[in-house]
């Protein structure tokens, strides 16, 4: 295993092991259980991840950083159950296990992914290792990013998309909010637990928007290409739901060519930075990655 595939899966352990945290302190009801069965159902913890090394990155500590990290799993993990419900994509499966709607109800997966939103700003808030400034600054920013200025618009966006062909400025801005933004938020969240400046915070959103969209083409291939079993959920639905994307308008070799791009110019924002090794090694992993 390389290196950095086994600091993800640390990085991922230990980002598990606050989520537990955060719902063991809570009632055991079933709106809990519900969103415990999403946030707690693996994945690869990338957007935590980000938090957590940029943070490290500007000399930051670990337990500033986490707070923040689990929120932003919570609002990525929203997006996820409400993703799945049968009025959006409709899917049944997502990380190789029932989608919430299937093993809850959509009723219940619906206030699952509303409380989650809730539970993040909760997590961000309680966060004691960073000043009364770095919590406003991050529930603001990680706001922003999920909802009608960030992933929520993206979500709104491609909904009205379906059936459409888009021009290929509609399909950047589309992704910009929808996979970018978490992303993009991921690494400036990592900057503001560290305290980082201006500089930092623009260093850690050209990466992330690079990452992000580099992410997003990547999905797209695998979606068309790749296989249920590596991927823990159904492969085609871009297709089923008519969805324009990356490979409308570029073959698989000009895509995989434009990720590239996209992810060096990302690793290029950071590159000056000392130890940012860790990240740049990420972007690479994420741009290879077959799930």
């Amino acid at each position: 295993m390389s290196d950095i595939k086994l600091k993800v899966e640390e990085n991922a352990t230990l980002t598990e092991d606050a989520l537990k945290s955060f719902f063991d302190a809570h009632r055991d009801t079933t709106l809990y259980k519900a969103m415990k069965y999403s946030t707690m159902c693996g994945g690869k913890r990338i957007r935590p991840f980000l938090v957590l090394e940029f943070c490290k990155l500007l000399g930051g500590g670990e337990d500033a950083a986490m707070p923040y990290a689990c929120a932003l799993e919570m609002i990525h993990t929203f997006s996820l159950i409400h993703d799945d419900l049968p009025c959006m994509d409709n899917d049944d499966m997502r990380r190789g296990k029932p989608t919430n709607h299937k093993v809850f109800g959509e009723a219940p997966a619906l206030l699952a992914g509303d409380a989650l939103i809730f539970s993040a700003f909760e997590c961000a808030m309680s966060n004691t290792n960073v000043t009364a400034e770095s919590k406003l600054k991050a529930v603001e920013t990680l706001a922003l990013a999920s909802g009608a200025e960030g992933m929520c618009e993206g979500q709104m966006i491609d909904i009205a998309s379906e059936g459409k062909k888009l021009e290929f400025d509609e399909l950047l801005n589309l992704h910009a909010h929808k996979t970018g933004a978490l992303i993009r938020v991921a690494a400036k969240l990592g900057v503001i637990a560290a305290g980082g400046d201006n500089a930092a915070l623009k260093a850690a959103d050209t990466y992330g928007a690079g990452v992000g969209l580099a992410f997003q083409i990547i999905d797209d291939i695998l979606d068309k290409y790749g296989s249920t079993e590596e991927l823990g959920k159904p492969v085609g639905s871009d297709a089923k739901n008519e969805k324009t994307t990356f490979l409308s308008f570029m073959s698989v070799k000009d895509a995989m060519e434009y990720a590239k791009k996209v992810t060096d110019e990302a690793c290029a924002a950071i590159s000056g930075y000392e130890n940012s090794e860790t990240l740049i090694d990420l972007a690479n992993m994420l741009l290879n990655r077959k799930s």
